[in-house]
């Protein structure tokens, strides 16, 4: 049996612990940095297969990592399982219909993210055994991607430093390598301090906290026009002072969302965010706390191991999907406008033809792994794999898990990254990051050619985009 076939082989033989993990996590759709039961769930079949588990990393009571062998080459392959709020979905219902009322649900499909990259590490460990293959090869399970940047401190605890090579995927419409980069975000609470008095009888004696939260938007949004054009500010008040108009309000904060195609860009922005701030609390002569909660780089993928995990995905093959995966993404299908279809259908360029995209505006799932194609363009979202991009070569993939025009963080995700759709997806994930860890670990010209061109990234060294004494929000 050759090097393919054997890998496959190896996911296929565990498939029932892949999914029922999965199934663990989708159903416990905990939020970020509480994923206590899925995290388990994971660490149950970690330990179950002979990796050696450590807790606690980066200071989270959910981050872990699951260890099998020693030395190098060392991989790492990265799992997540963090739900969202008010996505909760029954599996596989094609109409609105909540699990639980105003509960949580994997609107993101992580619990598919988690369990697939956990069918790899365990097919790579199989194949270590069978073949001698000598090295490591690690589990990361990274807690709060959605909101907190587990991997952000774990990045700056070192966590990836010492590895060669690290794959991660994320469910999607889609089968094929990231060849984009994203943005780097900052996210910073300002909260102002000013004083009360009676709106009418003496205003002079107040100090609005409110007022200068409103003025700091105003200036921020003057300072559009002087961003990169890729840069983006959003912002959300979360506390007004109160509600009674005929007081001055001597308490109010915004949370704001920076963010550029580069880390060292976020850094400069957030400087000159903090001005405005600052020149609001001069205005309106309040008191003003800077509080910064999380951030994260820009995903830089390594055109390297892009193209290995690219070679891999299209050696192992798309998901297999049948005659009922198909019918139920079609009964997805139907309820979506024709903007969200063509939404999801850009997202296939530049890696599939027009030809191909044109048989996608009627074909439920994508069926076909396209090769890697590395491009300029910034994806305008976030993630927190780029600081694991910052700290070592990185590279990951998009499968297929739910329909062509499903939107992101929707009750659809949730129920068909509970249904057999999902499934599929995150096995022919975990074979092909399995297959790409094989492949770089067999071949060290490889990883000294990803590490060579790491180093050109910020002089290969990790850059935290949040100061030291900024702790996760647990």
């Amino acid at each position: 049996m050759d090097k393919v076939a054997q890998i496959k082989q190896f996911v296929e033989d565990k498939k029932d612990l892949i999914i029922d993990t999965s199934m663990k996590v989708w159903e416990a759709a905990e939020l970020g940095f509480q994923e206590t039961k899925s995290a388990d769930a994971i660490i149950a079949a970690l330990k179950a297969e002979g990796f050696e588990v450590t807790t606690g990393l980066g200071g989270i009571p959910t981050a872990f990592k699951g260890v099998f062998g020693s030395g190098h080459p060392a991989v790492g392959i990265l799992g997540e399982y963090d739900a969202l709020p008010s996505l909760s979905q029954k599996p596989g219902c094609t109409h609105h219909d909540e699990l639980v009322a105003g509960g949580n649900g994997h609107g993101c499909g992580h619990n598919a993210l988690g369990a697939g990259s956990l069918g790899a590490v365990i097919a790579v460990k199989e194949y270590m055994e069978k073949n001698g293959l000598k090295g490591t090869i690690e589990y990361y399970g990274c807690p709060g991607e959605e909101t907190g940047s587990g991997k952000m401190f774990m990045a700056r605890e070192g966590c990836f430093d010492h590895l060669d090579a690290a794959f991660t995927w994320h469910p999607g419409n889609a089968n094929s390598v990231w060849g984009i980069s994203s943005l780097a975000n900052v996210c910073i609470f300002f909260k102002f301090k000013g004083k009360t008095a009676h709106a009418a009888a003496a205003p002079h004696l107040g100090r609005s906290a409110l007022d200068a939260c409103e003025i700091m938007s105003v200036g921020t949004n003057y300072l559009r026009e002087h961003m990169l054009p890729e840069e983006r500010v959003h912002y959300a008040y979360t506390d007004v002072g109160g509600p009674a108009p005929n007081v001055v309000q001597d308490h109010a904060c915004v949370f704001y969302y920076m963010r550029s195609p580069r880390v060292s860009q976020v850094l400069a922005l957030c400087e000159r965010v903090k001005d405005i701030a600052r020149g609001a609390a001069l205005i309106t002569g309040t008191e003003l706390e800077i509080q910064i909660s999380d951030g994260l780089c820009d995903y830089q993928p390594n055109t390297v191991l892009s193209k290995a995990l690219s070679d891999a995905f299209l050696a192992t093959g798309a998901p297999e999907f049948d005659d009922a995966d198909r019918a139920l993404a079609a009964q997805f299908r139907k309820g979506y406008s024709d903007d969200e279809v063509e939404a999801s259908l850009k997202r296939l360029r530049p890696q599939y033809t027009p030809e191909q995209i044109d048989t996608y505006r009627t074909a439920p799932l994508v069926e076909e792994v396209a090769p890697f194609v590395k491009t300029d363009y910034v994806q305008p979202g976030s993630t927190d794999v780029g600081d694991v991009s910052y700290a070592c070569p990185t590279a990951q993939l998009n499968a297929a898990c739910y329909a062509n025009g499903t939107p992101g963080h929707s009750w659809q995700v949730t129920a068909q990254c509970g249904s057999s759709i999902a499934h599929k997806g995150l096995l022919a994930a975990a074979k092909a990051m399995a297959l790409a860890s094989v492949n770089v670990m067999e071949d060290p010209e490889t990883l000294q050619a990803a590490r060579a061109e790491f180093n050109k990234l910020a002089g290969g060294k990790y850059i935290c985009p949040v100061p030291d004494d900024v702790v996760p929000l647990l």
